[in-house]
């Protein structure tokens, strides 16, 4: 074997003296190479047999037709009073024009959308897609305002997670184009320009999965997570889950990786046996955020920050400065303590740990501690490796 390379690390001060000293440097940048485990063989015979087995729900694309009415459909229940919203459309470049004309035409084939003479209408815009593509879209805000809210509870991400507890398996389920698979109530056809499934997708997994949550799938809006203790039962749990999709007429797209998976990615976080850790891809982004220049930009910050504020211990305190410039009637005024509380988060979220899931079997242990500021506190279990944190928790 080679010997290994003796590279130095270079600070940037020493590099302009050796720059000034010589003429002439080289400077090398060595960043993280993201990884996430995920196997990538070939899945095991047993799946190999099941998928070919439910290979009719795992097509190239969605059948030329309307799906069927199921037990939900998407339905748009308006304010008493409400006119017919209509907005002009908005300016778009060529090359928008062109993406729009192609996916116009697609939907029209597929049956997911007809001409119209309905007095709603609502302007598309573009977003990009991160491999470069741009994703169409129907700015429905006007329609929105006027809408009355579903008020359909979403889980709680934390409850989500501890549920996994014991899994050692994973797979996570894509719907192909999941919310064209839900039809529109007859009646609410017409307040839309498109066909838009937004709103119902997550009522509908949940109440067709029903049978399966807290056993071995959890839901999260269009995110459907499989977990099971190991490679026999995991194989019963995708044949059951086949069988669902199967009867309801859902399609979904997988490829080889989507299977096995000793650890996957989920809401932000990635899950393994051994526990929870914030996805690397999370981390890369808090650490080039960049200080916040106004309100909004902190409230988005605070608002990633306390999203995994579990893993940060004494979270409340840090961000107190943070949170006292969003108080009412406070003058926007960036400090140095402000930027030393940003600069701790990011610290605390970049070397943020693992944490364990609960087993309800054994005794939680849980330390706390209070100031002026706030109090906090963490609970723990000895899981066979001595204490380790399953959460934390902070309050002003």
């Amino acid at each position: 074997m080679p010997a290994p390379l003796d590279i130095p690390v270079e600070t940037l001060a020493r590099f302009e003296k050796d720059v000034k000293r010589t003429d002439t440097g080289f400077l090398a940048i060595a960043t993280e190479v993201e990884n996430d485990g995920e196997k990538a063989s070939e899945p095991p015979e047993k799946i190999k047999d099941l998928l070919k087995a439910f290979q009719d729900i795992i097509p190239d694309d969605l059948p030329d037709e309307l799906l069927p009415y199921r037990t939900h459909q998407h339905e748009i229940v308006e304010e008493p009073g409400s006119k017919p919203t209509f907005r002009a459309p908005y300016r778009l470049c060529s090359t928008e024009l062109a993406n729009m004309k192609k996916q116009i035409e697609y939907l029209l084939a597929k049956g997911l959308i007809r001409p119209s003479t309905s007095p709603y209408g609502a302007p598309v815009l573009f977003i990009p897609k991160p491999d470069g593509s741009l994703r169409m879209c129907i700015d429905y805000q006007a329609l929105n305002k006027q809408t009355i809210k579903n008020k359909y509870p979403i889980p709680r991400i934390d409850d989500l997670l501890d549920q996994l507890r014991g899994a050692t398996v994973f797979s996570k389920l894509d719907l192909r184009s999941g919310y064209w698979q839900i039809r529109m109530a007859d009646d609410s056809v017409h307040k839309t320009a498109f066909r838009t499934r937004y709103g119902s997708y997550e009522y509908l997994m949940n109440h067709i999965l029903r049978p399966l949550l807290n056993e071995c799938v959890v839901v999260y809006l269009d995110d459907i997570l499989i977990y099971s203790h190991d490679m026999q039962q995991y194989v019963e749990h995708l044949r059951r889950v086949f069988e669902i999709l199967r009867r309801e007429r859902f399609y979904v797209k997988l490829s080889k990786r989507d299977f096995a998976l000793e650890k996957v990615q989920f809401l932000g976080h990635i899950v393994r046996a051994q526990g929870v850790h914030v996805d690397p891809k999370k981390i890369k982004a808090v650490r080039t955020w960049k200080t916040p220049e106004n309100v909004k930009e902190l409230q988005q910050f605070l608002g990633f920050a306390n999203y995994y504020n579990r893993f940060v211990p004494q979270y409340a305190k840090i961000a107190t400065p943070l949170t006292n410039l969003l108080k009412k009637n406070t003058p926007y005024k960036w400090e140095p303590q402000h930027q030393e509380a940003v600069e701790l988060l990011k610290q605390a979220l970049t070397s943020a740990p693992v944490l364990i899931l609960p087993d309800p079997e054994r005794d939680y242990v849980i330390e706390a501690d209070a100031n002026d500021q706030a109090v906090g506190a963490v609970l723990m279990q000895d899981q066979g490796n001595g204490l380790q944190p399953i959460a934390y928790l902070s309050k002003n």
